[in-house]
């Protein structure tokens, strides 16, 4: 398992640009997990050839006893979700479309039980393992061919992480993010999750450019992925507002540095 500061670096050799989808927050097992909008996600996906998946967090329910899930309520035992998963991720890694990979709180329940992270045991089935980081994950994507003739060609980065906390209203679940990407320099884009709110904002900051003697504006894409459950069970008991599950595109351009969200 490699270290979280670690950067992942891809190449994509065109000036195409490409779209990304942020998955996050599946709970394979929790009966409300909606399996028919995922398996015609897939189909699209795999359809599209310049698109590609980052995965921040809670694929698997792996509910236990003190949980706030009901264990007893599961669809699958923790291993047929772990086996699901596999299937369902295998085609989509075998054609490159899966950028990173980090775990959420639902899979840290196992790895602090039992030392075993049921997210990495799937990447490490389908070959990915060197995509996995345990707690938050960077990116490098170089867009552009690499013939040598000179053209300038973009670099994207990311930070993909599950997050945490966050609160009932939608506010305070931008508020912590937008929170923490302030204290990160160089970062483009980020993915988090956990929220179960489909969510996106583009601060801007400023960038000063002592060898230029120029001070520009750089903007900051933060997305949060949408969960792909129905309304009901916990969040109705808790009085949760229900949320959309929201196809989410990040749209990075080739031919000039251009990000944009559309859902």
């Amino acid at each position: 398992m490699l270290d979280d500061f670690v950067p992942i670096i891809h190449h994509i050799p065109h000036n195409r640009g490409i779209k990304i989808y942020p998955v996050s927050d599946l709970h394979i097992g929790e009966s409300l997990f909606n399996e028919k909008i995922w398996i015609k996600f897939t189909e699209k996906l795999m359809s599209e050839e310049d698109s590609y998946i980052t995965i921040s967090g809670d694929m698997l329910n792996t509910g236990l006893k003190n949980s706030v899930s009901n264990v007893y309520e599961e669809t699958m035992r923790p291993r047929e979700q772990k086996d699901w998963l596999t299937e369902q991720l295998r085609p989509i890694a075998k054609a490159g479309k899966i950028l990173i990979v980090v775990p959420g709180n639902h899979e840290f329940r196992s790895a602090k039980e039992v030392d075993s992270n049921p997210l990495y045991d799937v990447c490490a089935r389908i070959g990915i393992e060197s995509l996995y980081r345990e707690n938050a994950g960077f990116l490098a994507i170089r867009m552009g061919n690499t013939k040598g003739d000179g053209s300038r060609n973009p670099t994207y980065t990311g930070c993909v992480t599950h997050g945490a906390g966050g609160g009932r209203k939608t506010g305070s679940a931008i508020n912590r993010n937008e929170d923490c990407a302030s204290t990160y320099e160089g970062i483009d884009f980020f993915v988090f999750g956990h929220t179960h709110k489909p969510l996106s904002t583009k601060p801007n900051k400023l960038v000063f450019n002592t060898r230029a003697k120029k001070i520009s504006e750089r903007p900051t894409l933060i997305v949060i992925a949408t969960a792909w459950l129905n309304y009901g069970g916990y969040a109705l008991k808790a009085m949760m507002a229900p949320a959309s599950i929201a196809l989410q595109e990040i749209y990075l351009c080739g031919n000039n540095k251009e990000m944009k969200y559309t859902h």
